[in-house]
């Protein structure tokens, strides 16, 4: 049976103590919470946390299924090899992976570059590309595969295809099965703070842990700030008992609280 790490019934923190942690945060030179709150357009219930870049907010899809689109493909390599994608794995830019904005993190999407015919499954474990106009950033060795390293660019269509088994990556000749990606359910934290500076991440895990459960450090890698170290804490199978978690952290001051997936 999954453990739960129920908020603590004790004491509130101190106002002075949070005051503290809070100008701790600051001077990290790194913001502590992400930014302003979404406006006005809030996700169903079960669907997973917005997020933004470049001022513009992204709701990413709680199910991939039938999942089709047209547009503009691009790639990324070198820069970003070895930093953690949106997923936490690293980047290997030789791997089969892509970015895509909003479609669920594991999911697997068939790749038509309609300029040359070519076909890739490809998973999207990363976040982008941020740029107008393009709906899909493939990695150095799908491009590659797919003819778009040399052009830069190609006209696509992309169609999820699921969560692949991990049998269907055992070499056999099979073909590979898919499954619909469930967001709703699976393993959720909440992070309190995101530091540039390691020490000070790994002085408020400490702090935190004398009165929260779960409390730990994970590096990430943030478009518009760089390698980051967020403070997370606690865990939630569901989104909807995720969403009670979050809101009793920000009865308890932590107004800037927000749902991550691990």
């Amino acid at each position: 049976m999954r453990e739960r790490f129920p908020i603590p019934r004790g004491p509130a923190l101190p106002a002075l103590w949070l005051a503290a942690v809070l100008w701790l945060a600051a001077c990290a030179g790194a913001p502590t919470t992400p930014p302003s709150a979404p406006p006005v357009r809030t996700p169903a219930p079960g669907a997973p946390p917005p997020y933004q870049v470049n001022g513009q907010w992204y709701q990413p899809l709680p199910s991939a299924d039938r999942f089709t689109e047209r547009g503009i493909a691009s790639w990324y390599g070198k820069k970003f090899h070895g930093r953690p994608t949106s997923s936490g794995e690293p980047y290997n830019m030789y791997a089969i992976s892509a970015a895509h904005k909003t479609l669920p993190l594991g999911t697997w999407v068939r790749v038509h570059n309609l300029d040359n015919g070519r076909r890739l499954d490809v998973r999207v474990n990363d976040r982008g590309p941020f740029v107008a106009g393009r709906i899909i950033d493939l990695s150095y060795g799908a491009a590659r595969a797919l003819g778009v390293v040399e052009p830069g660019t190609a006209r696509v269509e992309i169609a999820a295809l699921g969560r692949r088994s991990d049998a269907a990556a055992g070499g056999d000749g099979a073909s590979p099965a898919y499954t619909p990606v469930d967001v709703r359910h699976g393993n959720f934290t909440f992070q309190v703070g995101a530091f540039t500076e390691p020490a000070n991440a790994y002085r408020l895990r400490d702090e935190l842990a004398a009165t929260y459960r779960g409390v730990h450090v994970t590096p990430y890698f943030h478009p518009d700030h760089g390698q980051l170290y967020a403070v997370r804490l606690g865990r939630a199978a569901t989104l909807e008992e995720a969403a009670r978690y979050k809101e009793e952290l920000r009865r308890s001051g932590f107004a800037g609280a927000f749902t991550a997936t691990e």
